[in-house]
């Protein structure tokens, strides 16, 4: 069976959050985002406000908190993503708090989602919103143990979050195949998975997919489908 490369692309966030990320490459990650109808763009939030405003309606923008390396305050990271909605985003993923999960600390890992899902249902409740925030936590599955993955499915389903996520890409590795097979296996109902990290072919994000994914964070499958539309 011939991959269905629309029904991949339509469950990308088509991301760019390299440090070195200008305007106009965003800007041009929107242009083809809306193109190639990807589920949203996963942006730096400096330029969540500039991009709502150049796309209007026609887009998602999901941008990250406490990112990447998750070790600010609850605080920061509940007005970090304040900030964010206020400035036109619609999904937001945040980092956990990796070395208080390894710590053993659950409740305040468990406490910090709950944080940042509260704020997300009360700006959509403030504005009067249609949908509220999608939230998508990111557990940077390449710095846990098996034991560590299993818990924070727990985690993540116990805090009400929409999306447990792989990867932030910026750490020692990306998705694999196992960790979205231990996630479907473990995460309770309701909560979804997002892929992300090192998906670099339309094959690799059929079998993520297969798996149990219903997102993908990936900055290469477009520029690939991009690639097929030429030779077509």
């Amino acid at each position: 069976m011939a991959i269905d490369m629309q029904k991949i692309l339509a469950a990308c966030d088509h991301t760019l959050l390299k440090q070195g990320a200008t305007w106009d490459d965003i800007k041009a990650l929107c242009d083809d985002a809306i193109e190639f109808g990807t589920a949203s763009v996963c942006i730096p939030p400096c330029y969540v406000r500039a991009a709502k405003d150049y796309v209007g309606d026609r887009l998602k923008i999901c941008t990250v908190i406490g990112f990447p390396n998750g070790n600010m305050t609850t605080a920061t990271k509940v007005y970090e993503t304040r900030d964010a909605l206020l400035n036109g985003a619609s999904e937001i993923d945040m980092v956990i708090n990796i070395g208080m999960l390894k710590a053993g600390e659950r409740g305040y890992v468990l406490n910090e989602i709950q944080q940042i899902k509260a704020a997300c249902d009360g700006w959509a409740d403030e504005v009067g919103a249609a949908e509220k925030p999608i939230l998508k936590v990111i557990v940077e599955t390449c710095l846990l143990t098996e034991e560590e993955k299993v818990e924070v499915c727990g985690i993540v389903t116990d805090s009400g979050a929409d999306f447990i996520k792989t990867s932030t890409g910026f750490s020692t590795g990306g998705a694999t195949f196992e960790d979205i097979a231990l996630f479907a296996e473990h995460v309770g109902p309701g909560v979804q998975i997002k892929a992300s990290g090192g998906i670099s072919s339309f094959a690799d994000a059929e079998r993520f997919m297969e798996l149990g994914a219903t997102r993908l964070g990936t900055s290469r499958l477009v520029r690939l489908a991009r690639e097929a539309k030429k030779v077509n």
